[in-house]
């Protein structure tokens, strides 16, 4: 079977990296010429807008995404004549802030308060019925904390509307939590959903850093998550896998966003689960049973962002396993991660303190928080 994907970034390598094993070719879609996906299939070095005229994605028995801000009218141009999964409706959800709150008010998914914003007199009114503090949002294109400011008081006002006025705005309620986390899920086309054990998710500067799995959420609290993400996957017919980020706070888990594709933090399944987030989403892309999402055993996954440390000490941990996403370093880049996974928290517990007696101190606050989620 031949994937064609959109965007030829780690997660599209990842993507390739699960589906040979099983058989599939690769074709990849992105405007970067060094788009590092192409080290394993056919790379087209094009915008998104040539996506419905490109002959090799049309010989594809199936799209699907690394990105979520590709045009979902270029992914409804697509899904006239081949099968696009998850559907562009999905897309179209989440590419916008404003359409993926409401959409969560819809479903009954607890979230923070927010209020569109198109002009400054609406962002004072809104600022009025939400408060201080705040965060003022783009609603398109932000990921990875681009296209945000923080308002922790009205010093922030104008320094934000001087960064982000001019675009269709979004205001939400600061979230007080006490961490954030993330759950992933798989739905096929017929309908069947498994879910991944949820994450603990530590971010800096909006990057995740470091990822818990499984999380330490109380039981009944992680079955009501997963019944809200079901309405979710249920609302928009989905198809693959989907995180949908928290917030864990004193009320309970708020929805922050949520991911139409593979996601950051859910890279530890690669090694920590008996099926990989990205097998399962090609499982459920090309219609094969979905595998088993059992976590097998303690796992932490960390990010290596603007440049990779020293491999040599680190390959000497037992259990921890190495990934390269073959980029050139760049400041706020994400250019790898590594995955350790033990038998139990005692065993990881001992072999995280090993890779932070081995990484700069840059490492240890971060380290040191997860080390506490654990302890």
């Amino acid at each position: 079977m031949k994937i064609g994907i959109l965007g030829g970034g780690q997660l599209a390598a990842m993507m390739a990296q699960a589906g040979a094993p099983l058989g599939m070719d690769f074709v990849f879609l992105d405007p970067a010429a060094d788009a590092c996906a192409g080290h394993h299939g056919q790379l087209l070095v094009d915008d998104w807008a040539s996506a419905p005229e490109r002959t090799e994605l049309a010989a594809c028995d199936r799209l699907t995404c690394d990105f979520e801000n590709v045009s979902a009218e270029v992914l409804e141009a697509l899904a006239e004549r081949q099968t696009v999964r998850p559907a562009p409706s999905a897309f179209a959800a989440a590419q916008d802030r404003l359409t993926e709150k409401q959409l969560f008010e819809e479903l009954e998914i607890p979230l923070a308060p927010f209020a569109a914003v198109d002009s400054r007199p609406e962002l004072l009114a809104a600022l009025e019925r939400i408060g201080y503090p705040a965060v003022l949002k783009t609603r398109r294109f932000g990921y990875d904390g681009k296209g945000q400011a923080v308002l922790r008081g009205p010093e922030d006002l104008e320094p934000a509307w001087a960064a982000l006025g001019g675009n269709s705005l979004v205001l939400e309620g600061w979230v007080p939590f006490e961490h954030e986390c993330a759950l992933t899920a798989v739905r096929s086309a017929s309908g069947e959903v498994r879910f991944y054990p949820p994450s603990w998710t530590l971010h800096a500067d909006g990057i995740l850093r470091v990822t818990l799995a499984p999380g330490r959420l109380p039981e009944p609290t992680v079955t009501e998550a997963q019944a809200r993400l079901k309405r979710l996957l249920d609302h928009l017919d989905y198809v693959g896998c989907l995180t949908l980020e928290l917030f864990a706070a004193d009320s309970g888990l708020l929805a922050n966003e949520f991911a139409p594709r593979v996601h950051n933090s859910a890279h530890w399944t690669i090694e920590g689960a008996e099926t990989s987030q990205f097998e399962n989403h090609l499982r459920a892309v090309a219609d094969l049973p979905l595998g088993s999402t059992a976590a097998r055993g303690e796992s932490i996954m960390l990010n290596w962002i603007g440049a990779l440390p020293s491999i040599e000490r680190l390959l000497e941990v037992p259990g921890l396993s190495w990934h390269d996403y073959r980029k050139q370093a760049r400041p706020g880049r994400k250019v790898g991660h590594a995955t350790i996974v033990a038998a139990d928290r005692d065993q990881l517990i001992e072999r995280v303190e090993t890779v932070k007696s081995r990484l700069d101190r840059q490492w240890a606050p971060w380290l040191d928080r997860a080390l506490g989620a654990l302890g």
